[in-house]
C-alpha cells in the first residue's frame, strides 16, 4: 500500500505597507544616491567652488583688487578672504540648480514619473521629498566645500592684510550661509523642474531667474531698480553669505527669508500643477 502524504498549502500573504512620508523620503534618497548624474553634478559643483576660490586666493594682488574693485563674483565692494574663497559660488549655484531641475524634470522626460505617482497617489509627498533630498544633500556637500575653499585660500593669503581665520567675526556664518544658499538653489531647481517638466526648459528658466533677471532689471529706472534689486533671488541669496552688509542690500537674515520665500512660491506653483494635471 502506498501512503500518500498530503501537504497543506496556504496562500502566501501579501504584506501591504502604508505609504508614509518617511518611506517616500527613503525612496527618493535611494533614487538620488543610485543615479550617477547626481554625484557627477555634485562633484562638479564642489570642484567649481573649490578651484575658483583657491585660484582667486593664490593670485590675489592688493593693487589689482584696488584697480578692479574686487574679484569677480565678490558680493561686496571690497575684497576679503571670504569673498575670494566663494568666487566660484555663482558657477556652483547654476550647477546645483541644474541638479534640482533634473531630479524632477528628468523623470517626466523618461516617463518614470508615472510609476512614481502610481506608488504615491497623493503626489505631493513626492515633491516635498525630492526637495528635501536635494536641499540637504547639496547643503551638506557644498558647506564642506566652502570651508575647504576658505582654508586652502588662507595659505595663498598668508601675510596679506585681508587674511582671516575661522574665529573672526562672521566667517563661519558666511561659509555656512553659502552652503545654505546653494541648498536652497537646489530646491528652487526641483520646483522649477516640477513646474516646467522639461529639462531644457527648466535649465533655461533657472539660468534666466538667477543670472539674467538681475542684469535685465538694470534697465529699469534707478529708483525702481534700487527698490527691487535686493529682492531678486540671487541678490537676496548673496546677502546670506556676504561677510559684510553692503549699502542697499538685505541683512543675512532678511536675505535668507526672501530667497526661501521664492522657493516656497515655486513649490506652491509646482504643487498646484501636480495636483491639477496628469503626468
Amino acid at each position: 500500500m502506498t501512503t500518500v502524504e498530503l501537504q497543506e498549502t496556504r496562500p502566501a500573504r501579501t504584506v501591504v505597507k502604508k505609504v508614509t512620508f518617511g518611506r517616500v523620503l527613503r525612496s527618493e534618497w535611494t533614487k538620488f544616491r543610485t543615479l550617477r548624474s547626481s554625484w557627477i553634478t555634485l562633484g562638479l559643483g564642489l570642484v567649481l567652488l573649490g578651484v575658483f576660490g583657491a585660484v582667486a586666493s593664490f593670485t590675489y594682488s592688493p593693487d589689482a583688487a584696488a584697480g578692479m574693485g574686487g574679484p569677480p563674483g565678490a558680493d561686496t565692494g571690497s575684497s576679503d578672504a571670504v569673498s575670494l574663497a566663494l568666487t566660484g559660488l555663482s558657477f556652483a549655484s547654476l550647477v546645483v540648480g541644474v541638479l534640482g531641475v533634473l531630479l524632477t524634470a528628468g523623470e517626466y522626460s523618461t516617463g518614470m514619473i508615472r510609476s512614481t505617482l502610481a506608488a504615491v497617489p497623493k503626489r505631493l509627498p513626492v515633491l516635498w521629498a525630492k526637495g528635501l533630498v536635494a536641499g540637504i544633500s547639496v547643503f551638506t556637500v557644498t558647506t564642506v566645500g566652502a570651508f575647504a575653499a576658505f582654508l586652502v585660500g588662507r595659505i595663498g593669503l598668508d601675510g596679506e592684510s585681508i587674511a582671516l581665520s575661522l574665529t573672526d567675526d562672521g566667517v563661519v556664518r558666511s561659509l555656512v550661509g553659502a552652503g545654505l544658499y546653494l541648498g536652497l538653489v537646489a530646491m528652487f531647481g526641483v520646483g522649477i523642474g516640477a513646474l516646467v517638466r522639461s529639462p531644457a526648459g527648466g535649465i533655461a528658466a533657472l539660468a534666466g531667474i538667477l543670472l539674467i533677471l538681475p542684469g535685465l532689471a538694470s534697465l529699469l529706472p534707478d529708483s525702481w531698480y534700487d527698490t527691487l534689486s535686493p529682492y531678486f533671488p540671487s541678490n537676496a541669496g548673496g546677502a546670506v553669505y556676504a561677510l559684510t552688509e553692503s549699502s542697499g542690500s538685505l541683512s543675512p537674515g532678511a536675505g535668507i527669508a526672501v530667497f526661501a520665500g521664492w522657493v516656497v512660491l515655486m513649490f506652491a506653483a509646482a504643487a498646484l500643477r501636480l495636483k491639477r494635471t496628469d503626468a
